[in-house]
C-alpha cells in the first residue's frame, strides 16, 4: 500500500560522507519501526567528498530517502530552505547530518506541537536528561558569546537559536522559509525573528545532544561569518524590513538540474 508522508525530515549536508550514513539509517529505521510514513530529504550542498553518491546508494535500499544536489556550496540556510521548498509532509523537521541529536528526541518536539505550538525548537541549554555530552569548552564559550550577541542585536527570549533540530507545522515552515534571506549559519536567528513578527507560537524544548567528531565548521572563519550575518539581520531589523507586511520572498532557491531523484509516494 502506498501512502504519502506525514512528516518530512530535511538534512542539509556538506562533505558529510563519513557521518551521514548512520544518521540516515537510524532515521529511517525509527519511523519504520513506528509505522510512520516519512520522506527524508538530503540536500547535498555542493559536497566534494561523495556525499551525493552515498545518498543515491542508500536511496536504492530506503525508498524514503530523496536527494537534492546543489551544484555549488551556498550555505546551511540555503540548503534547509531548498529542502523545505520540496517537502510534502504535514510536519517538517530539519536536523543536522551528524546525528548529534537522536531522532527519538522528535517525540519531545511533537508533544509541543500537539499542545498547540506552531513550531518546536530544540535547546541544548535547557535542562534535559542527558544534556550536552562531550562538548569542548571553547565551543560552549563561542556558543554562549554568540547567544549574547543574538540577544543584544536581534531576537530575545530563546536559550539556543542555533540548535539544529527544529520541527514545524508545514504551513508555518513554508511561510517562514519563503521569506528568509540569510544563507549561512545565522539563518536560524532570522527565522525566529520572522516567527515573532508573524506571531507564531514557538515552543523551546530541551533535547539531548552529543558532540560528534568530524565537524566541517571552521570556528574562526564561520564565527566571523555568523557575526557578519547577524549584523545584516540587525540592519534589516532597524530598517523595519521584517515588520513589513509586503516582505518579498527571495529569489528561487532550487537551481535547475539539482533534483536527480523524482518525488514518489513513500512505502511503509
Amino acid at each position: 500500500m502506498q501512502t504519502y508522508p506525514t512528516i518530512s525530515v530535511i538534512i542539509p549536508a556538506y562533505d558529510e560522507a563519513r557521518r551521514l550514513e548512520a544518521t540516515l539509517r537510524a532515521t529511517v529505521v525509527y519511523f519504520r519501526t513506528r509505522q510512520r510514513a516519512v520522506e527524508v530529504i538530503v540536500v547535498d550542498d555542493g559536497s566534494r567528498d561523495g556525499t551525493g553518491a552515498l545518498v543515491q546508494r542508500l536511496s536504492a535500499d530506503f525508498t524514503e530517502i530523496r536527494l537534492i544536489r546543489l551544484p555549488v556550496n551556498r550555505g546551511k540556510g540555503h540548503a534547509v530552505r531548498t529542502g523545505i521548498a520540496n517537502a510534502s509532509g504535514a510536519h517538517i523537521l530539519f536536523m543536522d547530518a551528524d546525528g548529534a541529536f537522536p531522532i527519538a528526541e522528535i517525540e519531545r518536539l511533537e508533544t509541543a506541537l500537539g499542545a498547540g505550538a506552531d513550531a518546536a525548537i530544540g535547546s541544548r541549554f535547557l535542562p534535559s536528561e542527558h544534556g550536552m555530552i562531550g562538548v569542548r569548552w571553547y565551543r560552549r564559550l563561542i556558543g554562549r558569546v554568540f547567544h549574547q550577541l543574538v540577544e543584544l542585536l536581534a531576537v530575545r527570549g530563546y536559550h539556543d537559536t542555533q540548535c539544529g533540530f527544529k520541527l514545524f507545522n508545514a504551513a508555518v515552515a513554508h511561510d517562514l522559509f519563503s521569506c528568509t534571506q540569510i544563507n549561512g549559519f545565522s539563518f536560524d536567528v532570522e527565522l525566529l525573528l520572522l516567527a515573532r513578527y508573524r506571531r507564531y507560537r514557538i515552543s523551546e524544548v530541551p533535547v539531548s545532544w552529543a558532540h560528534k567528531p568530524g565537524s566541517r565548521v571552521n570556528l574562526p572563519l564561520d564565527s566571523w561569518r555568523m557575526l557578519r550575518e547577524l549584523l545584516v539581520i540587525r540592519a534589516r531589523l532597524v530598517r523595519g524590513d521584517y515588520a513589513a507586511s509586503h516582505l518579498a520572498p527571495p529569489a528561487p532557491t532550487i537551481p535547475a538540474q539539482t533534483v536527480p531523484l523524482p518525488r514518489s509516494p513513500v512505502t511503509t
